[in-house]
């Protein structure tokens, strides 16, 4: 048995036997103290993309104890918790396990002072700046009340611990090291995403495409430098670069229809190192947001288009034509089944109320969640919820001019916790029974 912090192994001890009278919101309720013990715990440890191992090993624990097969360091730190139950579904629930670097200013007692290195070599604070804490606390949770409720449904269920989200490569990762060889491969796929958009416990899902395409892009602008005094002289790439900014956003305004979203952001832009002197060189930094593939790919040609044919125009030299790099790996768009999106919101408005469940609007953040239905696009439908962490009359003062709300990755993100994991763990497991349910669903 794995060795487990002292404040994550008291949580553990400290669940009750459940009743199986209780209903789902009812033994939330009762373990909601235990569960805010490991929420602390894994808030005040939290660990940087592919380095997980502390957090993996709470998990992995909290599956054995509830009973099922754990296998560790799938996808390098990812870990896969698999419960058989007889004939039926398999069904699929993810939480992502990975941390931010990003300096922690919420003033909570509990509050990271963990510090590390980023994969850009960059040494910070780290912090659950993403709300990945209270993802792993409501997996804990559905793994017990599903293990719990063993003789309420059939089939298969696979709780997979997924690393490196923030990078975009966790999932990919774990489909390469046998997700779906060396495990039950899922008929269904769930998860949740903590948000400030919506009210606390408040739960969301989009129809069809639900996070989208993100592509980073490099753009070297090269020209011949020279006095500032003696343009003439000289090929003035800021000028050119400035140009090609301009010109880039006629991609979303007038290339790409309107009711297809996307996004062109230049991010960074950076050149030159005095008043009087023109650089020869300008280097730019995008942001590419799409839900298509067809899209992506028309947004991405259209970028080089676009440099090569500013440069052209500004008599740039061929041995001087700008570089466009797009970065690989990209985050591909999420998609979520639109029927079976549709049909787990209206059940979980039937068993949390009207109120607490609510078809969201798509976004253009990413996620990597959407690798595990592409892997089988045919056969595997999905859905990740959102869950609101805001309380509500702060959501309503913000829209009406007051404070802004602090955004996902910002250092001042403190979700309303106890809410999200709370309904956080009602949508998986509640969704998880009503797709398992020995009764035929209607």
């Amino acid at each position: 048995m794995k060795f487990l912090p002292f404040a994550a192994a008291a949580a553990f001890a400290a669940f009750p036997v459940i009743a199986q009278a209780q209903t789902v919101a009812e033994s939330v309720a009762s373990d909601m103290q235990a569960l805010m013990d490991i929420y602390r715990d894994l808030h005040a440890h939290p660990e940087l993309s592919f380095q997980e191992t502390r957090s993996a090993g709470i998990m992995a624990e909290a599956a054995r104890e509830a009973g099922f097969e754990v296998t560790e360091n799938v996808g390098k730190t990812g870990i896969v918790a698999v419960l058989r139950n007889g004939p039926g579904p398999t069904v699929l629930v993810r939480a992502d396990m990975d941390a931010l670097p990003v300096t922690e200013r919420t003033g909570l007692p509990f509050a990271s002072r963990q510090r590390g290195v980023s994969t850009a070599g960059v040494e910070s604070g780290i912090m659950h700046a993403c709300g990945h804490d209270t993802h792993m606390t409501a997996w804990v949770e559905t793994a017990r009340l599903m293990a719990a409720r063993k003789d309420a449904w059939s089939g298969t269920l696979v709780m997979v611990g997924q690393p490196a989200e923030e990078l975009g490569l966790g999932a990919v990762e774990m489909l390469k090291d046998g997700l779906y060889t060396r495990f039950p491969k899922p008929d269904y796929t769930l998860a949740f995403h903590d948000t400030p958009e919506l009210p606390s416990g408040v739960v969301g899902a989009a129809k069809g495409w639900a996070l989208a395409n993100v592509d980073s892009v490099d753009i070297v602008v090269k020209g011949v430098g020279g006095h500032g005094a003696y343009p003439q002289a000289t090929k003035d790439p800021i000028v050119l670069a400035s140009a090609i900014v301009m010109k880039l956003q006629t991609l979303a305004s007038r290339e790409i229809d309107p009711q297809d979203p996307v996004v062109v952001t230049v991010g960074s832009f950076h050149a030159g190192t005095k008043h009087n002197i023109i650089s020869d060189q300008a280097k730019l930094e995008l942001t590419v947001r799409s839900y298509s593939d067809e899209t992506r790919a028309k947004l991405l040609d259209g970028i080089r288009r676009i440099v090569n044919g500013e440069a052209i125009a500004s008599g740039i030299p061929e041995a001087l034509m700008p570089e466009v790099t797009v970065k690989e790996p990209y985050t591909r768009s999420t998609y979520n089944s639109p029927e079976f999106t549709q049909e787990a919101i209206t059940y979980l408005q039937q068993e949390m109320g009207k109120d607490r469940a609510t078809i969201t609007p798509s976004v253009m953040g990413g996620e990597d969640f959407g690798e595990f239905r592409r892997a089988d696009e045919d056969h595997i439908k999905s859905v990740i919820f959102w869950v609101g962490g805001s309380p509500a009359d702060k959501i309503a003062a913000a829209r009406a001019g007051g404070p802004a709300l602090p955004s996902l990755h910002s250092p001042f993100w403190a979700p309303e916790a106890n809410k999200v994991i709370a309904s956080g763990a009602q949508a998986l497991t509640l969704t998880a029974l009503h797709l398992m349910n020995k009764q035929p669903r209607p």
